[in-house]
């Protein structure tokens, strides 16, 4: 199998329990071990948790249910963030499940804080710290980390519209922490009433970091998941659906995933400032590579075209970026397949001290290739080909003795 991709198709919005259901959907084997992670912080005491078949709009899907066991008078709890960080912490979830559920809270609390004004370890949790929403993110971190190292895309998050009721009366929707989650994200008002994505599910989102579109071939659609909300919408599902996809490698050995891809033209920046421009990219750490590339811009004009490679969720980061050091006035960014044939670098003797010499594991078979750099500052009197050839050939030797 090669890598993942999971897209999210938020038609009815997007909340906690429904991204654990539509998860849980759509990855059935993964139902055990999250529950087990869920009763590693919740007690069958406090909350009563289920995965029902559900039905909305003639359409099947699941429903991820949490009944707590001994409600508060007012229906919310009130949870410090400085409490809940410690009870999560001292429950033994695994190592990525733990740093996940942290994460998703922590996005919470800086949002509650940019709200009420007050440092993030002085928030006071009402409606999410709640036990059914504790058991929401423990669920959706375990089933984040159960889906391994992908890609992830989001299609743009309904706002909806009207008010909502809260500890702190009634609000408008979104709701205010839940505007700070989604700021930089896009959105859609379809005008239907009523809170569509809740405090959880924009920080769970927010923990993903998606690309906002999907790729051009996200590959082999592996398997789909819907999950429901517990509200009804007039006309249409109130549900979220997941996507998941698997890149196929085209051969054995070679590496599949995914890559972002920023590209832009720029005709008015000198090319001594946008050789500086581009160097300050090509280092930044989620940056993987930089090209230029001259083109015939609008009016016959000569410009530079430039393609950035990036980590997968940096793409938008990435973007920022090259608006800011360069004089572009506008780019594309994607999130695209990648192949690439396994390699590493080995070092052999050379007639004047070390050479570096690159092997590359193709279908067809092993090629070495010299570093340019080291037969330039070797070669000497020797001709550059044959210094070439030798420290290849001592390469592919040394790889026959010892794989």
């Amino acid at each position: 199998m090669g890598q993942r991709h999971i897209h999210l198709q938020p038609l009815g919005g997007v909340a906690g329990d429904m991204f654990v259901a539509a998860m849980l959907d759509a990855l059935p084997g993964a139902e055990a071990e999250t529950l087990a992670c869920v009763r590693r912080v919740v007690a069958e005491a406090e909350a009563a948790v289920a995965l029902e078949a559900a039905r909305d709009c003639g359409l099947t899907g699941r429903r991820f249910r949490v009944t707590e066991s001994r409600p508060t008078e007012t229906g919310h709890a009130h949870v410090h963030w400085s409490a809940l960080r410690r009870r999560i912490e001292s429950t033994g979830l695994p190592a990525g499940v733990m740093r996940r559920t942290l994460a998703i809270f922590q996005h919470l609390a800086e949002a509650e804080a940019r709200v009420h004004g007050v440092p993030p370890g002085q928030v006071a949790f009402h409606e999410v710290g709640a036990v059914d929403s504790l058991v929401d993110i423990v669920a959706a971190a375990a089933l984040i980390e159960a889906a391994g190292a992908c890609g992830w895309s989001c299609e743009p998050l309904p706002l909806g519209q009207g008010t909502v009721m809260s500890t702190h009366g009634r609000l408008p929707v979104p709701a205010p922490a839940t505007t700070e989650l989604l700021r930089g994200m896009p959105t859609v008002s379809d005008g239907l009433e009523g809170e569509r994505v809740t405090p959880t599910g924009a920080a769970i989102v927010r923990h993903l970091e998606p690309a906002f579109m999907l790729p051009a071939r996200p590959g082999r659609l592996a398997e789909t998941g819907t999950g429901f909300g517990r509200r009804s919408l007039p006309g249409m599902p109130n549900m979220l659906r997941v996507l998941i996809f698997e890149t196929e490698a085209a051969d054995a050995g070679l590496d599949a995933g995914a890559v972002g891809l920023v590209e832009f033209e720029v005709d008015d920046q000198s090319p001594e400032d946008l050789a500086v421009a581009l160097d300050r990219l090509r280092r930044q750490p989620m940056v993987r590579d930089v090209v230029q590339y001259p083109v015939t811009g609008k009016k016959g004009r000569l410009s530079s075209a430039v393609r950035l490679l990036t980590d997968p969720d940096a793409v938008q980061a990435v973007a920022a970026a090259c608006l800011e050091e360069t004089r572009t006035l506008g780019l594309r960014w994607s999130v695209v397949n990648r192949l690439s044939v396994p390699r590493r670098t080995v070092s052999v003797d050379g007639p004047a001290g070390t050479m570096q010499v690159k092997i590359a594991q193709r279908p067809g078979g092993t090629t070495a290739k010299a570093e340019s750099d080291d037969v330039r500052e070797i070669a000497g009197s020797h001709r550059r080909d044959e210094v070439r050839r030798m420290a290849e050939q001592k390469a592919l030797k040394q790889l026959e003795k010892d794989p």
